[in-house]
C-alpha cells in the first residue's frame, strides 16, 4: 500500500487492505472466480499481520464479492463494475450508532469521560462513579428538527480491548464530532464475538409517546452489546421520532 497521509492514517489497516483488494476485483486486476493470495503472502504485500488481512477479508465476503471454502478464497464469479472509489462503510454491516441511514444523515456528535448513571456501572465492570467513555450522538432532520438522540456508554473491557477506542482513554474533555460508525468492525477485528440485545418501547413521563416540540410519535430503543463472555461492552439508549425515522438494523456476528 502507498505511504498512508495523516487523514488515511486514522482509517484502520483492515479497511485499507479491503479497499485496495475491492478496487482490484472491481477493475478485473484480479479474474473472477480467480484465486486470491494466501493469507500469508498478502500480510507480506501489505506489510500488515495475518488477523488484518483475515479481517479485510471478512468485509469482502460481507459485500459477496469474494468466497471461502477449503482451496482459499476466490473472486466471486460474477464480478463487480468498476467504481470511482472504495465505499466508505461495508455494506453488509451495521453503522454505529443508528444504522446506515442514520450514518448518512446530518449529525452532531461528541465523547466525553465521565462516570455512567449508578445503575448502569456494575453492569459496566466499573465501580461507583468510575468514569468511562460516553457518546453522544444527535441526528438533525433538514430543517434542523432532532430526529433522533442517542448517548452510548462503554464498559471497562471495551475501553481496552478495543484499540480505536483506547486512544480515547486519556480524554477529560469532550471530542467533537467523533466518527464511531465502525465501532461494530473495529469489535470484530479485536476478536470479539458479540451479541447485541435491542428492546423497543414507547417512552413515559410527561407528553407520552410524543415530542412536546413537534407533536411527532416517538420510540426507545434500548441496546446492550455483549461480548462471548456475556460482559457488556457497550449500552445506548436511542430516542427517535418515529413518524419521521424508520428503525432498520441488519446485523451479523
Amino acid at each position: 500500500m502507498a505511504e498512508p497521509d495523516a487523514e488515511a492514517a486514522e482509517v484502520p489497516l483492515y479497511l485499507r487492505v479491503a479497499a485496495v483488494l475491492r478496487e482490484d476485483l472491481a477493475h478485473r486486476r484480479i479474474s473472477p472466480g480467480s484465486r486470491l493470495p494466501s493469507e500469508r503472502s498478502l500480510s507480506q504485500r501489505y506489510h500488515v499481520n495475518r488477523q488484518t488481512v483475515r479481517s479485510a477479508l471478512q468485509l469482502l465476503r460481507d459485500e459477496r464479492l469474494v468466497v471461502t471454502d477449503r482451496r482459499g478464497t476466490f473472486a466471486a464469479a460474477g464480478g463487480t463494475d468498476p467504481e470511482p472509489a472504495a465505499p466508505a462503510l461495508p455494506v453488509r454491516r451495521p453503522a454505529f450508532p443508528g444504522g446506515p441511514r442514520v450514518s448518512e444523515a446530518l449529525v452532531r456528535a461528541s465523547l466525553a469521560w465521565e462516570p455512567p448513571p449508578t445503575p448502569l456501572a456494575s453492569r459496566l465492570l466499573l465501580a461507583p462513579g468510575e468514569p468511562t467513555l460516553v457518546h453522544r450522538h444527535l441526528v438533525l432532520g433538514p430543517q434542523g428538527a432532532a430526529l433522533q438522540r442517542a448517548v452510548s456508554w462503554f464498559s471497562r473491557p471495551a475501553v481496552h480491548e478495543i484499540p480505536q477506542l483506547a486512544r480515547y482513554r486519556r480524554v477529560k474533555a469532550a471530542h467533537h464530532q467523533p466518527d464511531l460508525r465502525l465501532l461494530y468492525h473495529w469489535m470484530h477485528q479485536a476478536g470479539l464475538r458479540i451479541t447485541h440485545r435491542e428492546s423497543v418501547g414507547v417512552p413515559s413521563g410527561p407528553g407520552g409517546p410524543y415530542d412536546a416540540s413537534g407533536g411527532a410519535a416517538r420510540l426507545v430503543v434500548h441496546r446492550v452489546v455483549s461480548d462471548q463472555h456475556g460482559h457488556a461492552l457497550e449500552i445506548t439508549d436511542i430516542d427517535f421520532s418515529a413518524a419521521s425515522a424508520a428503525w432498520t438494523y441488519e446485523f451479523s456476528a
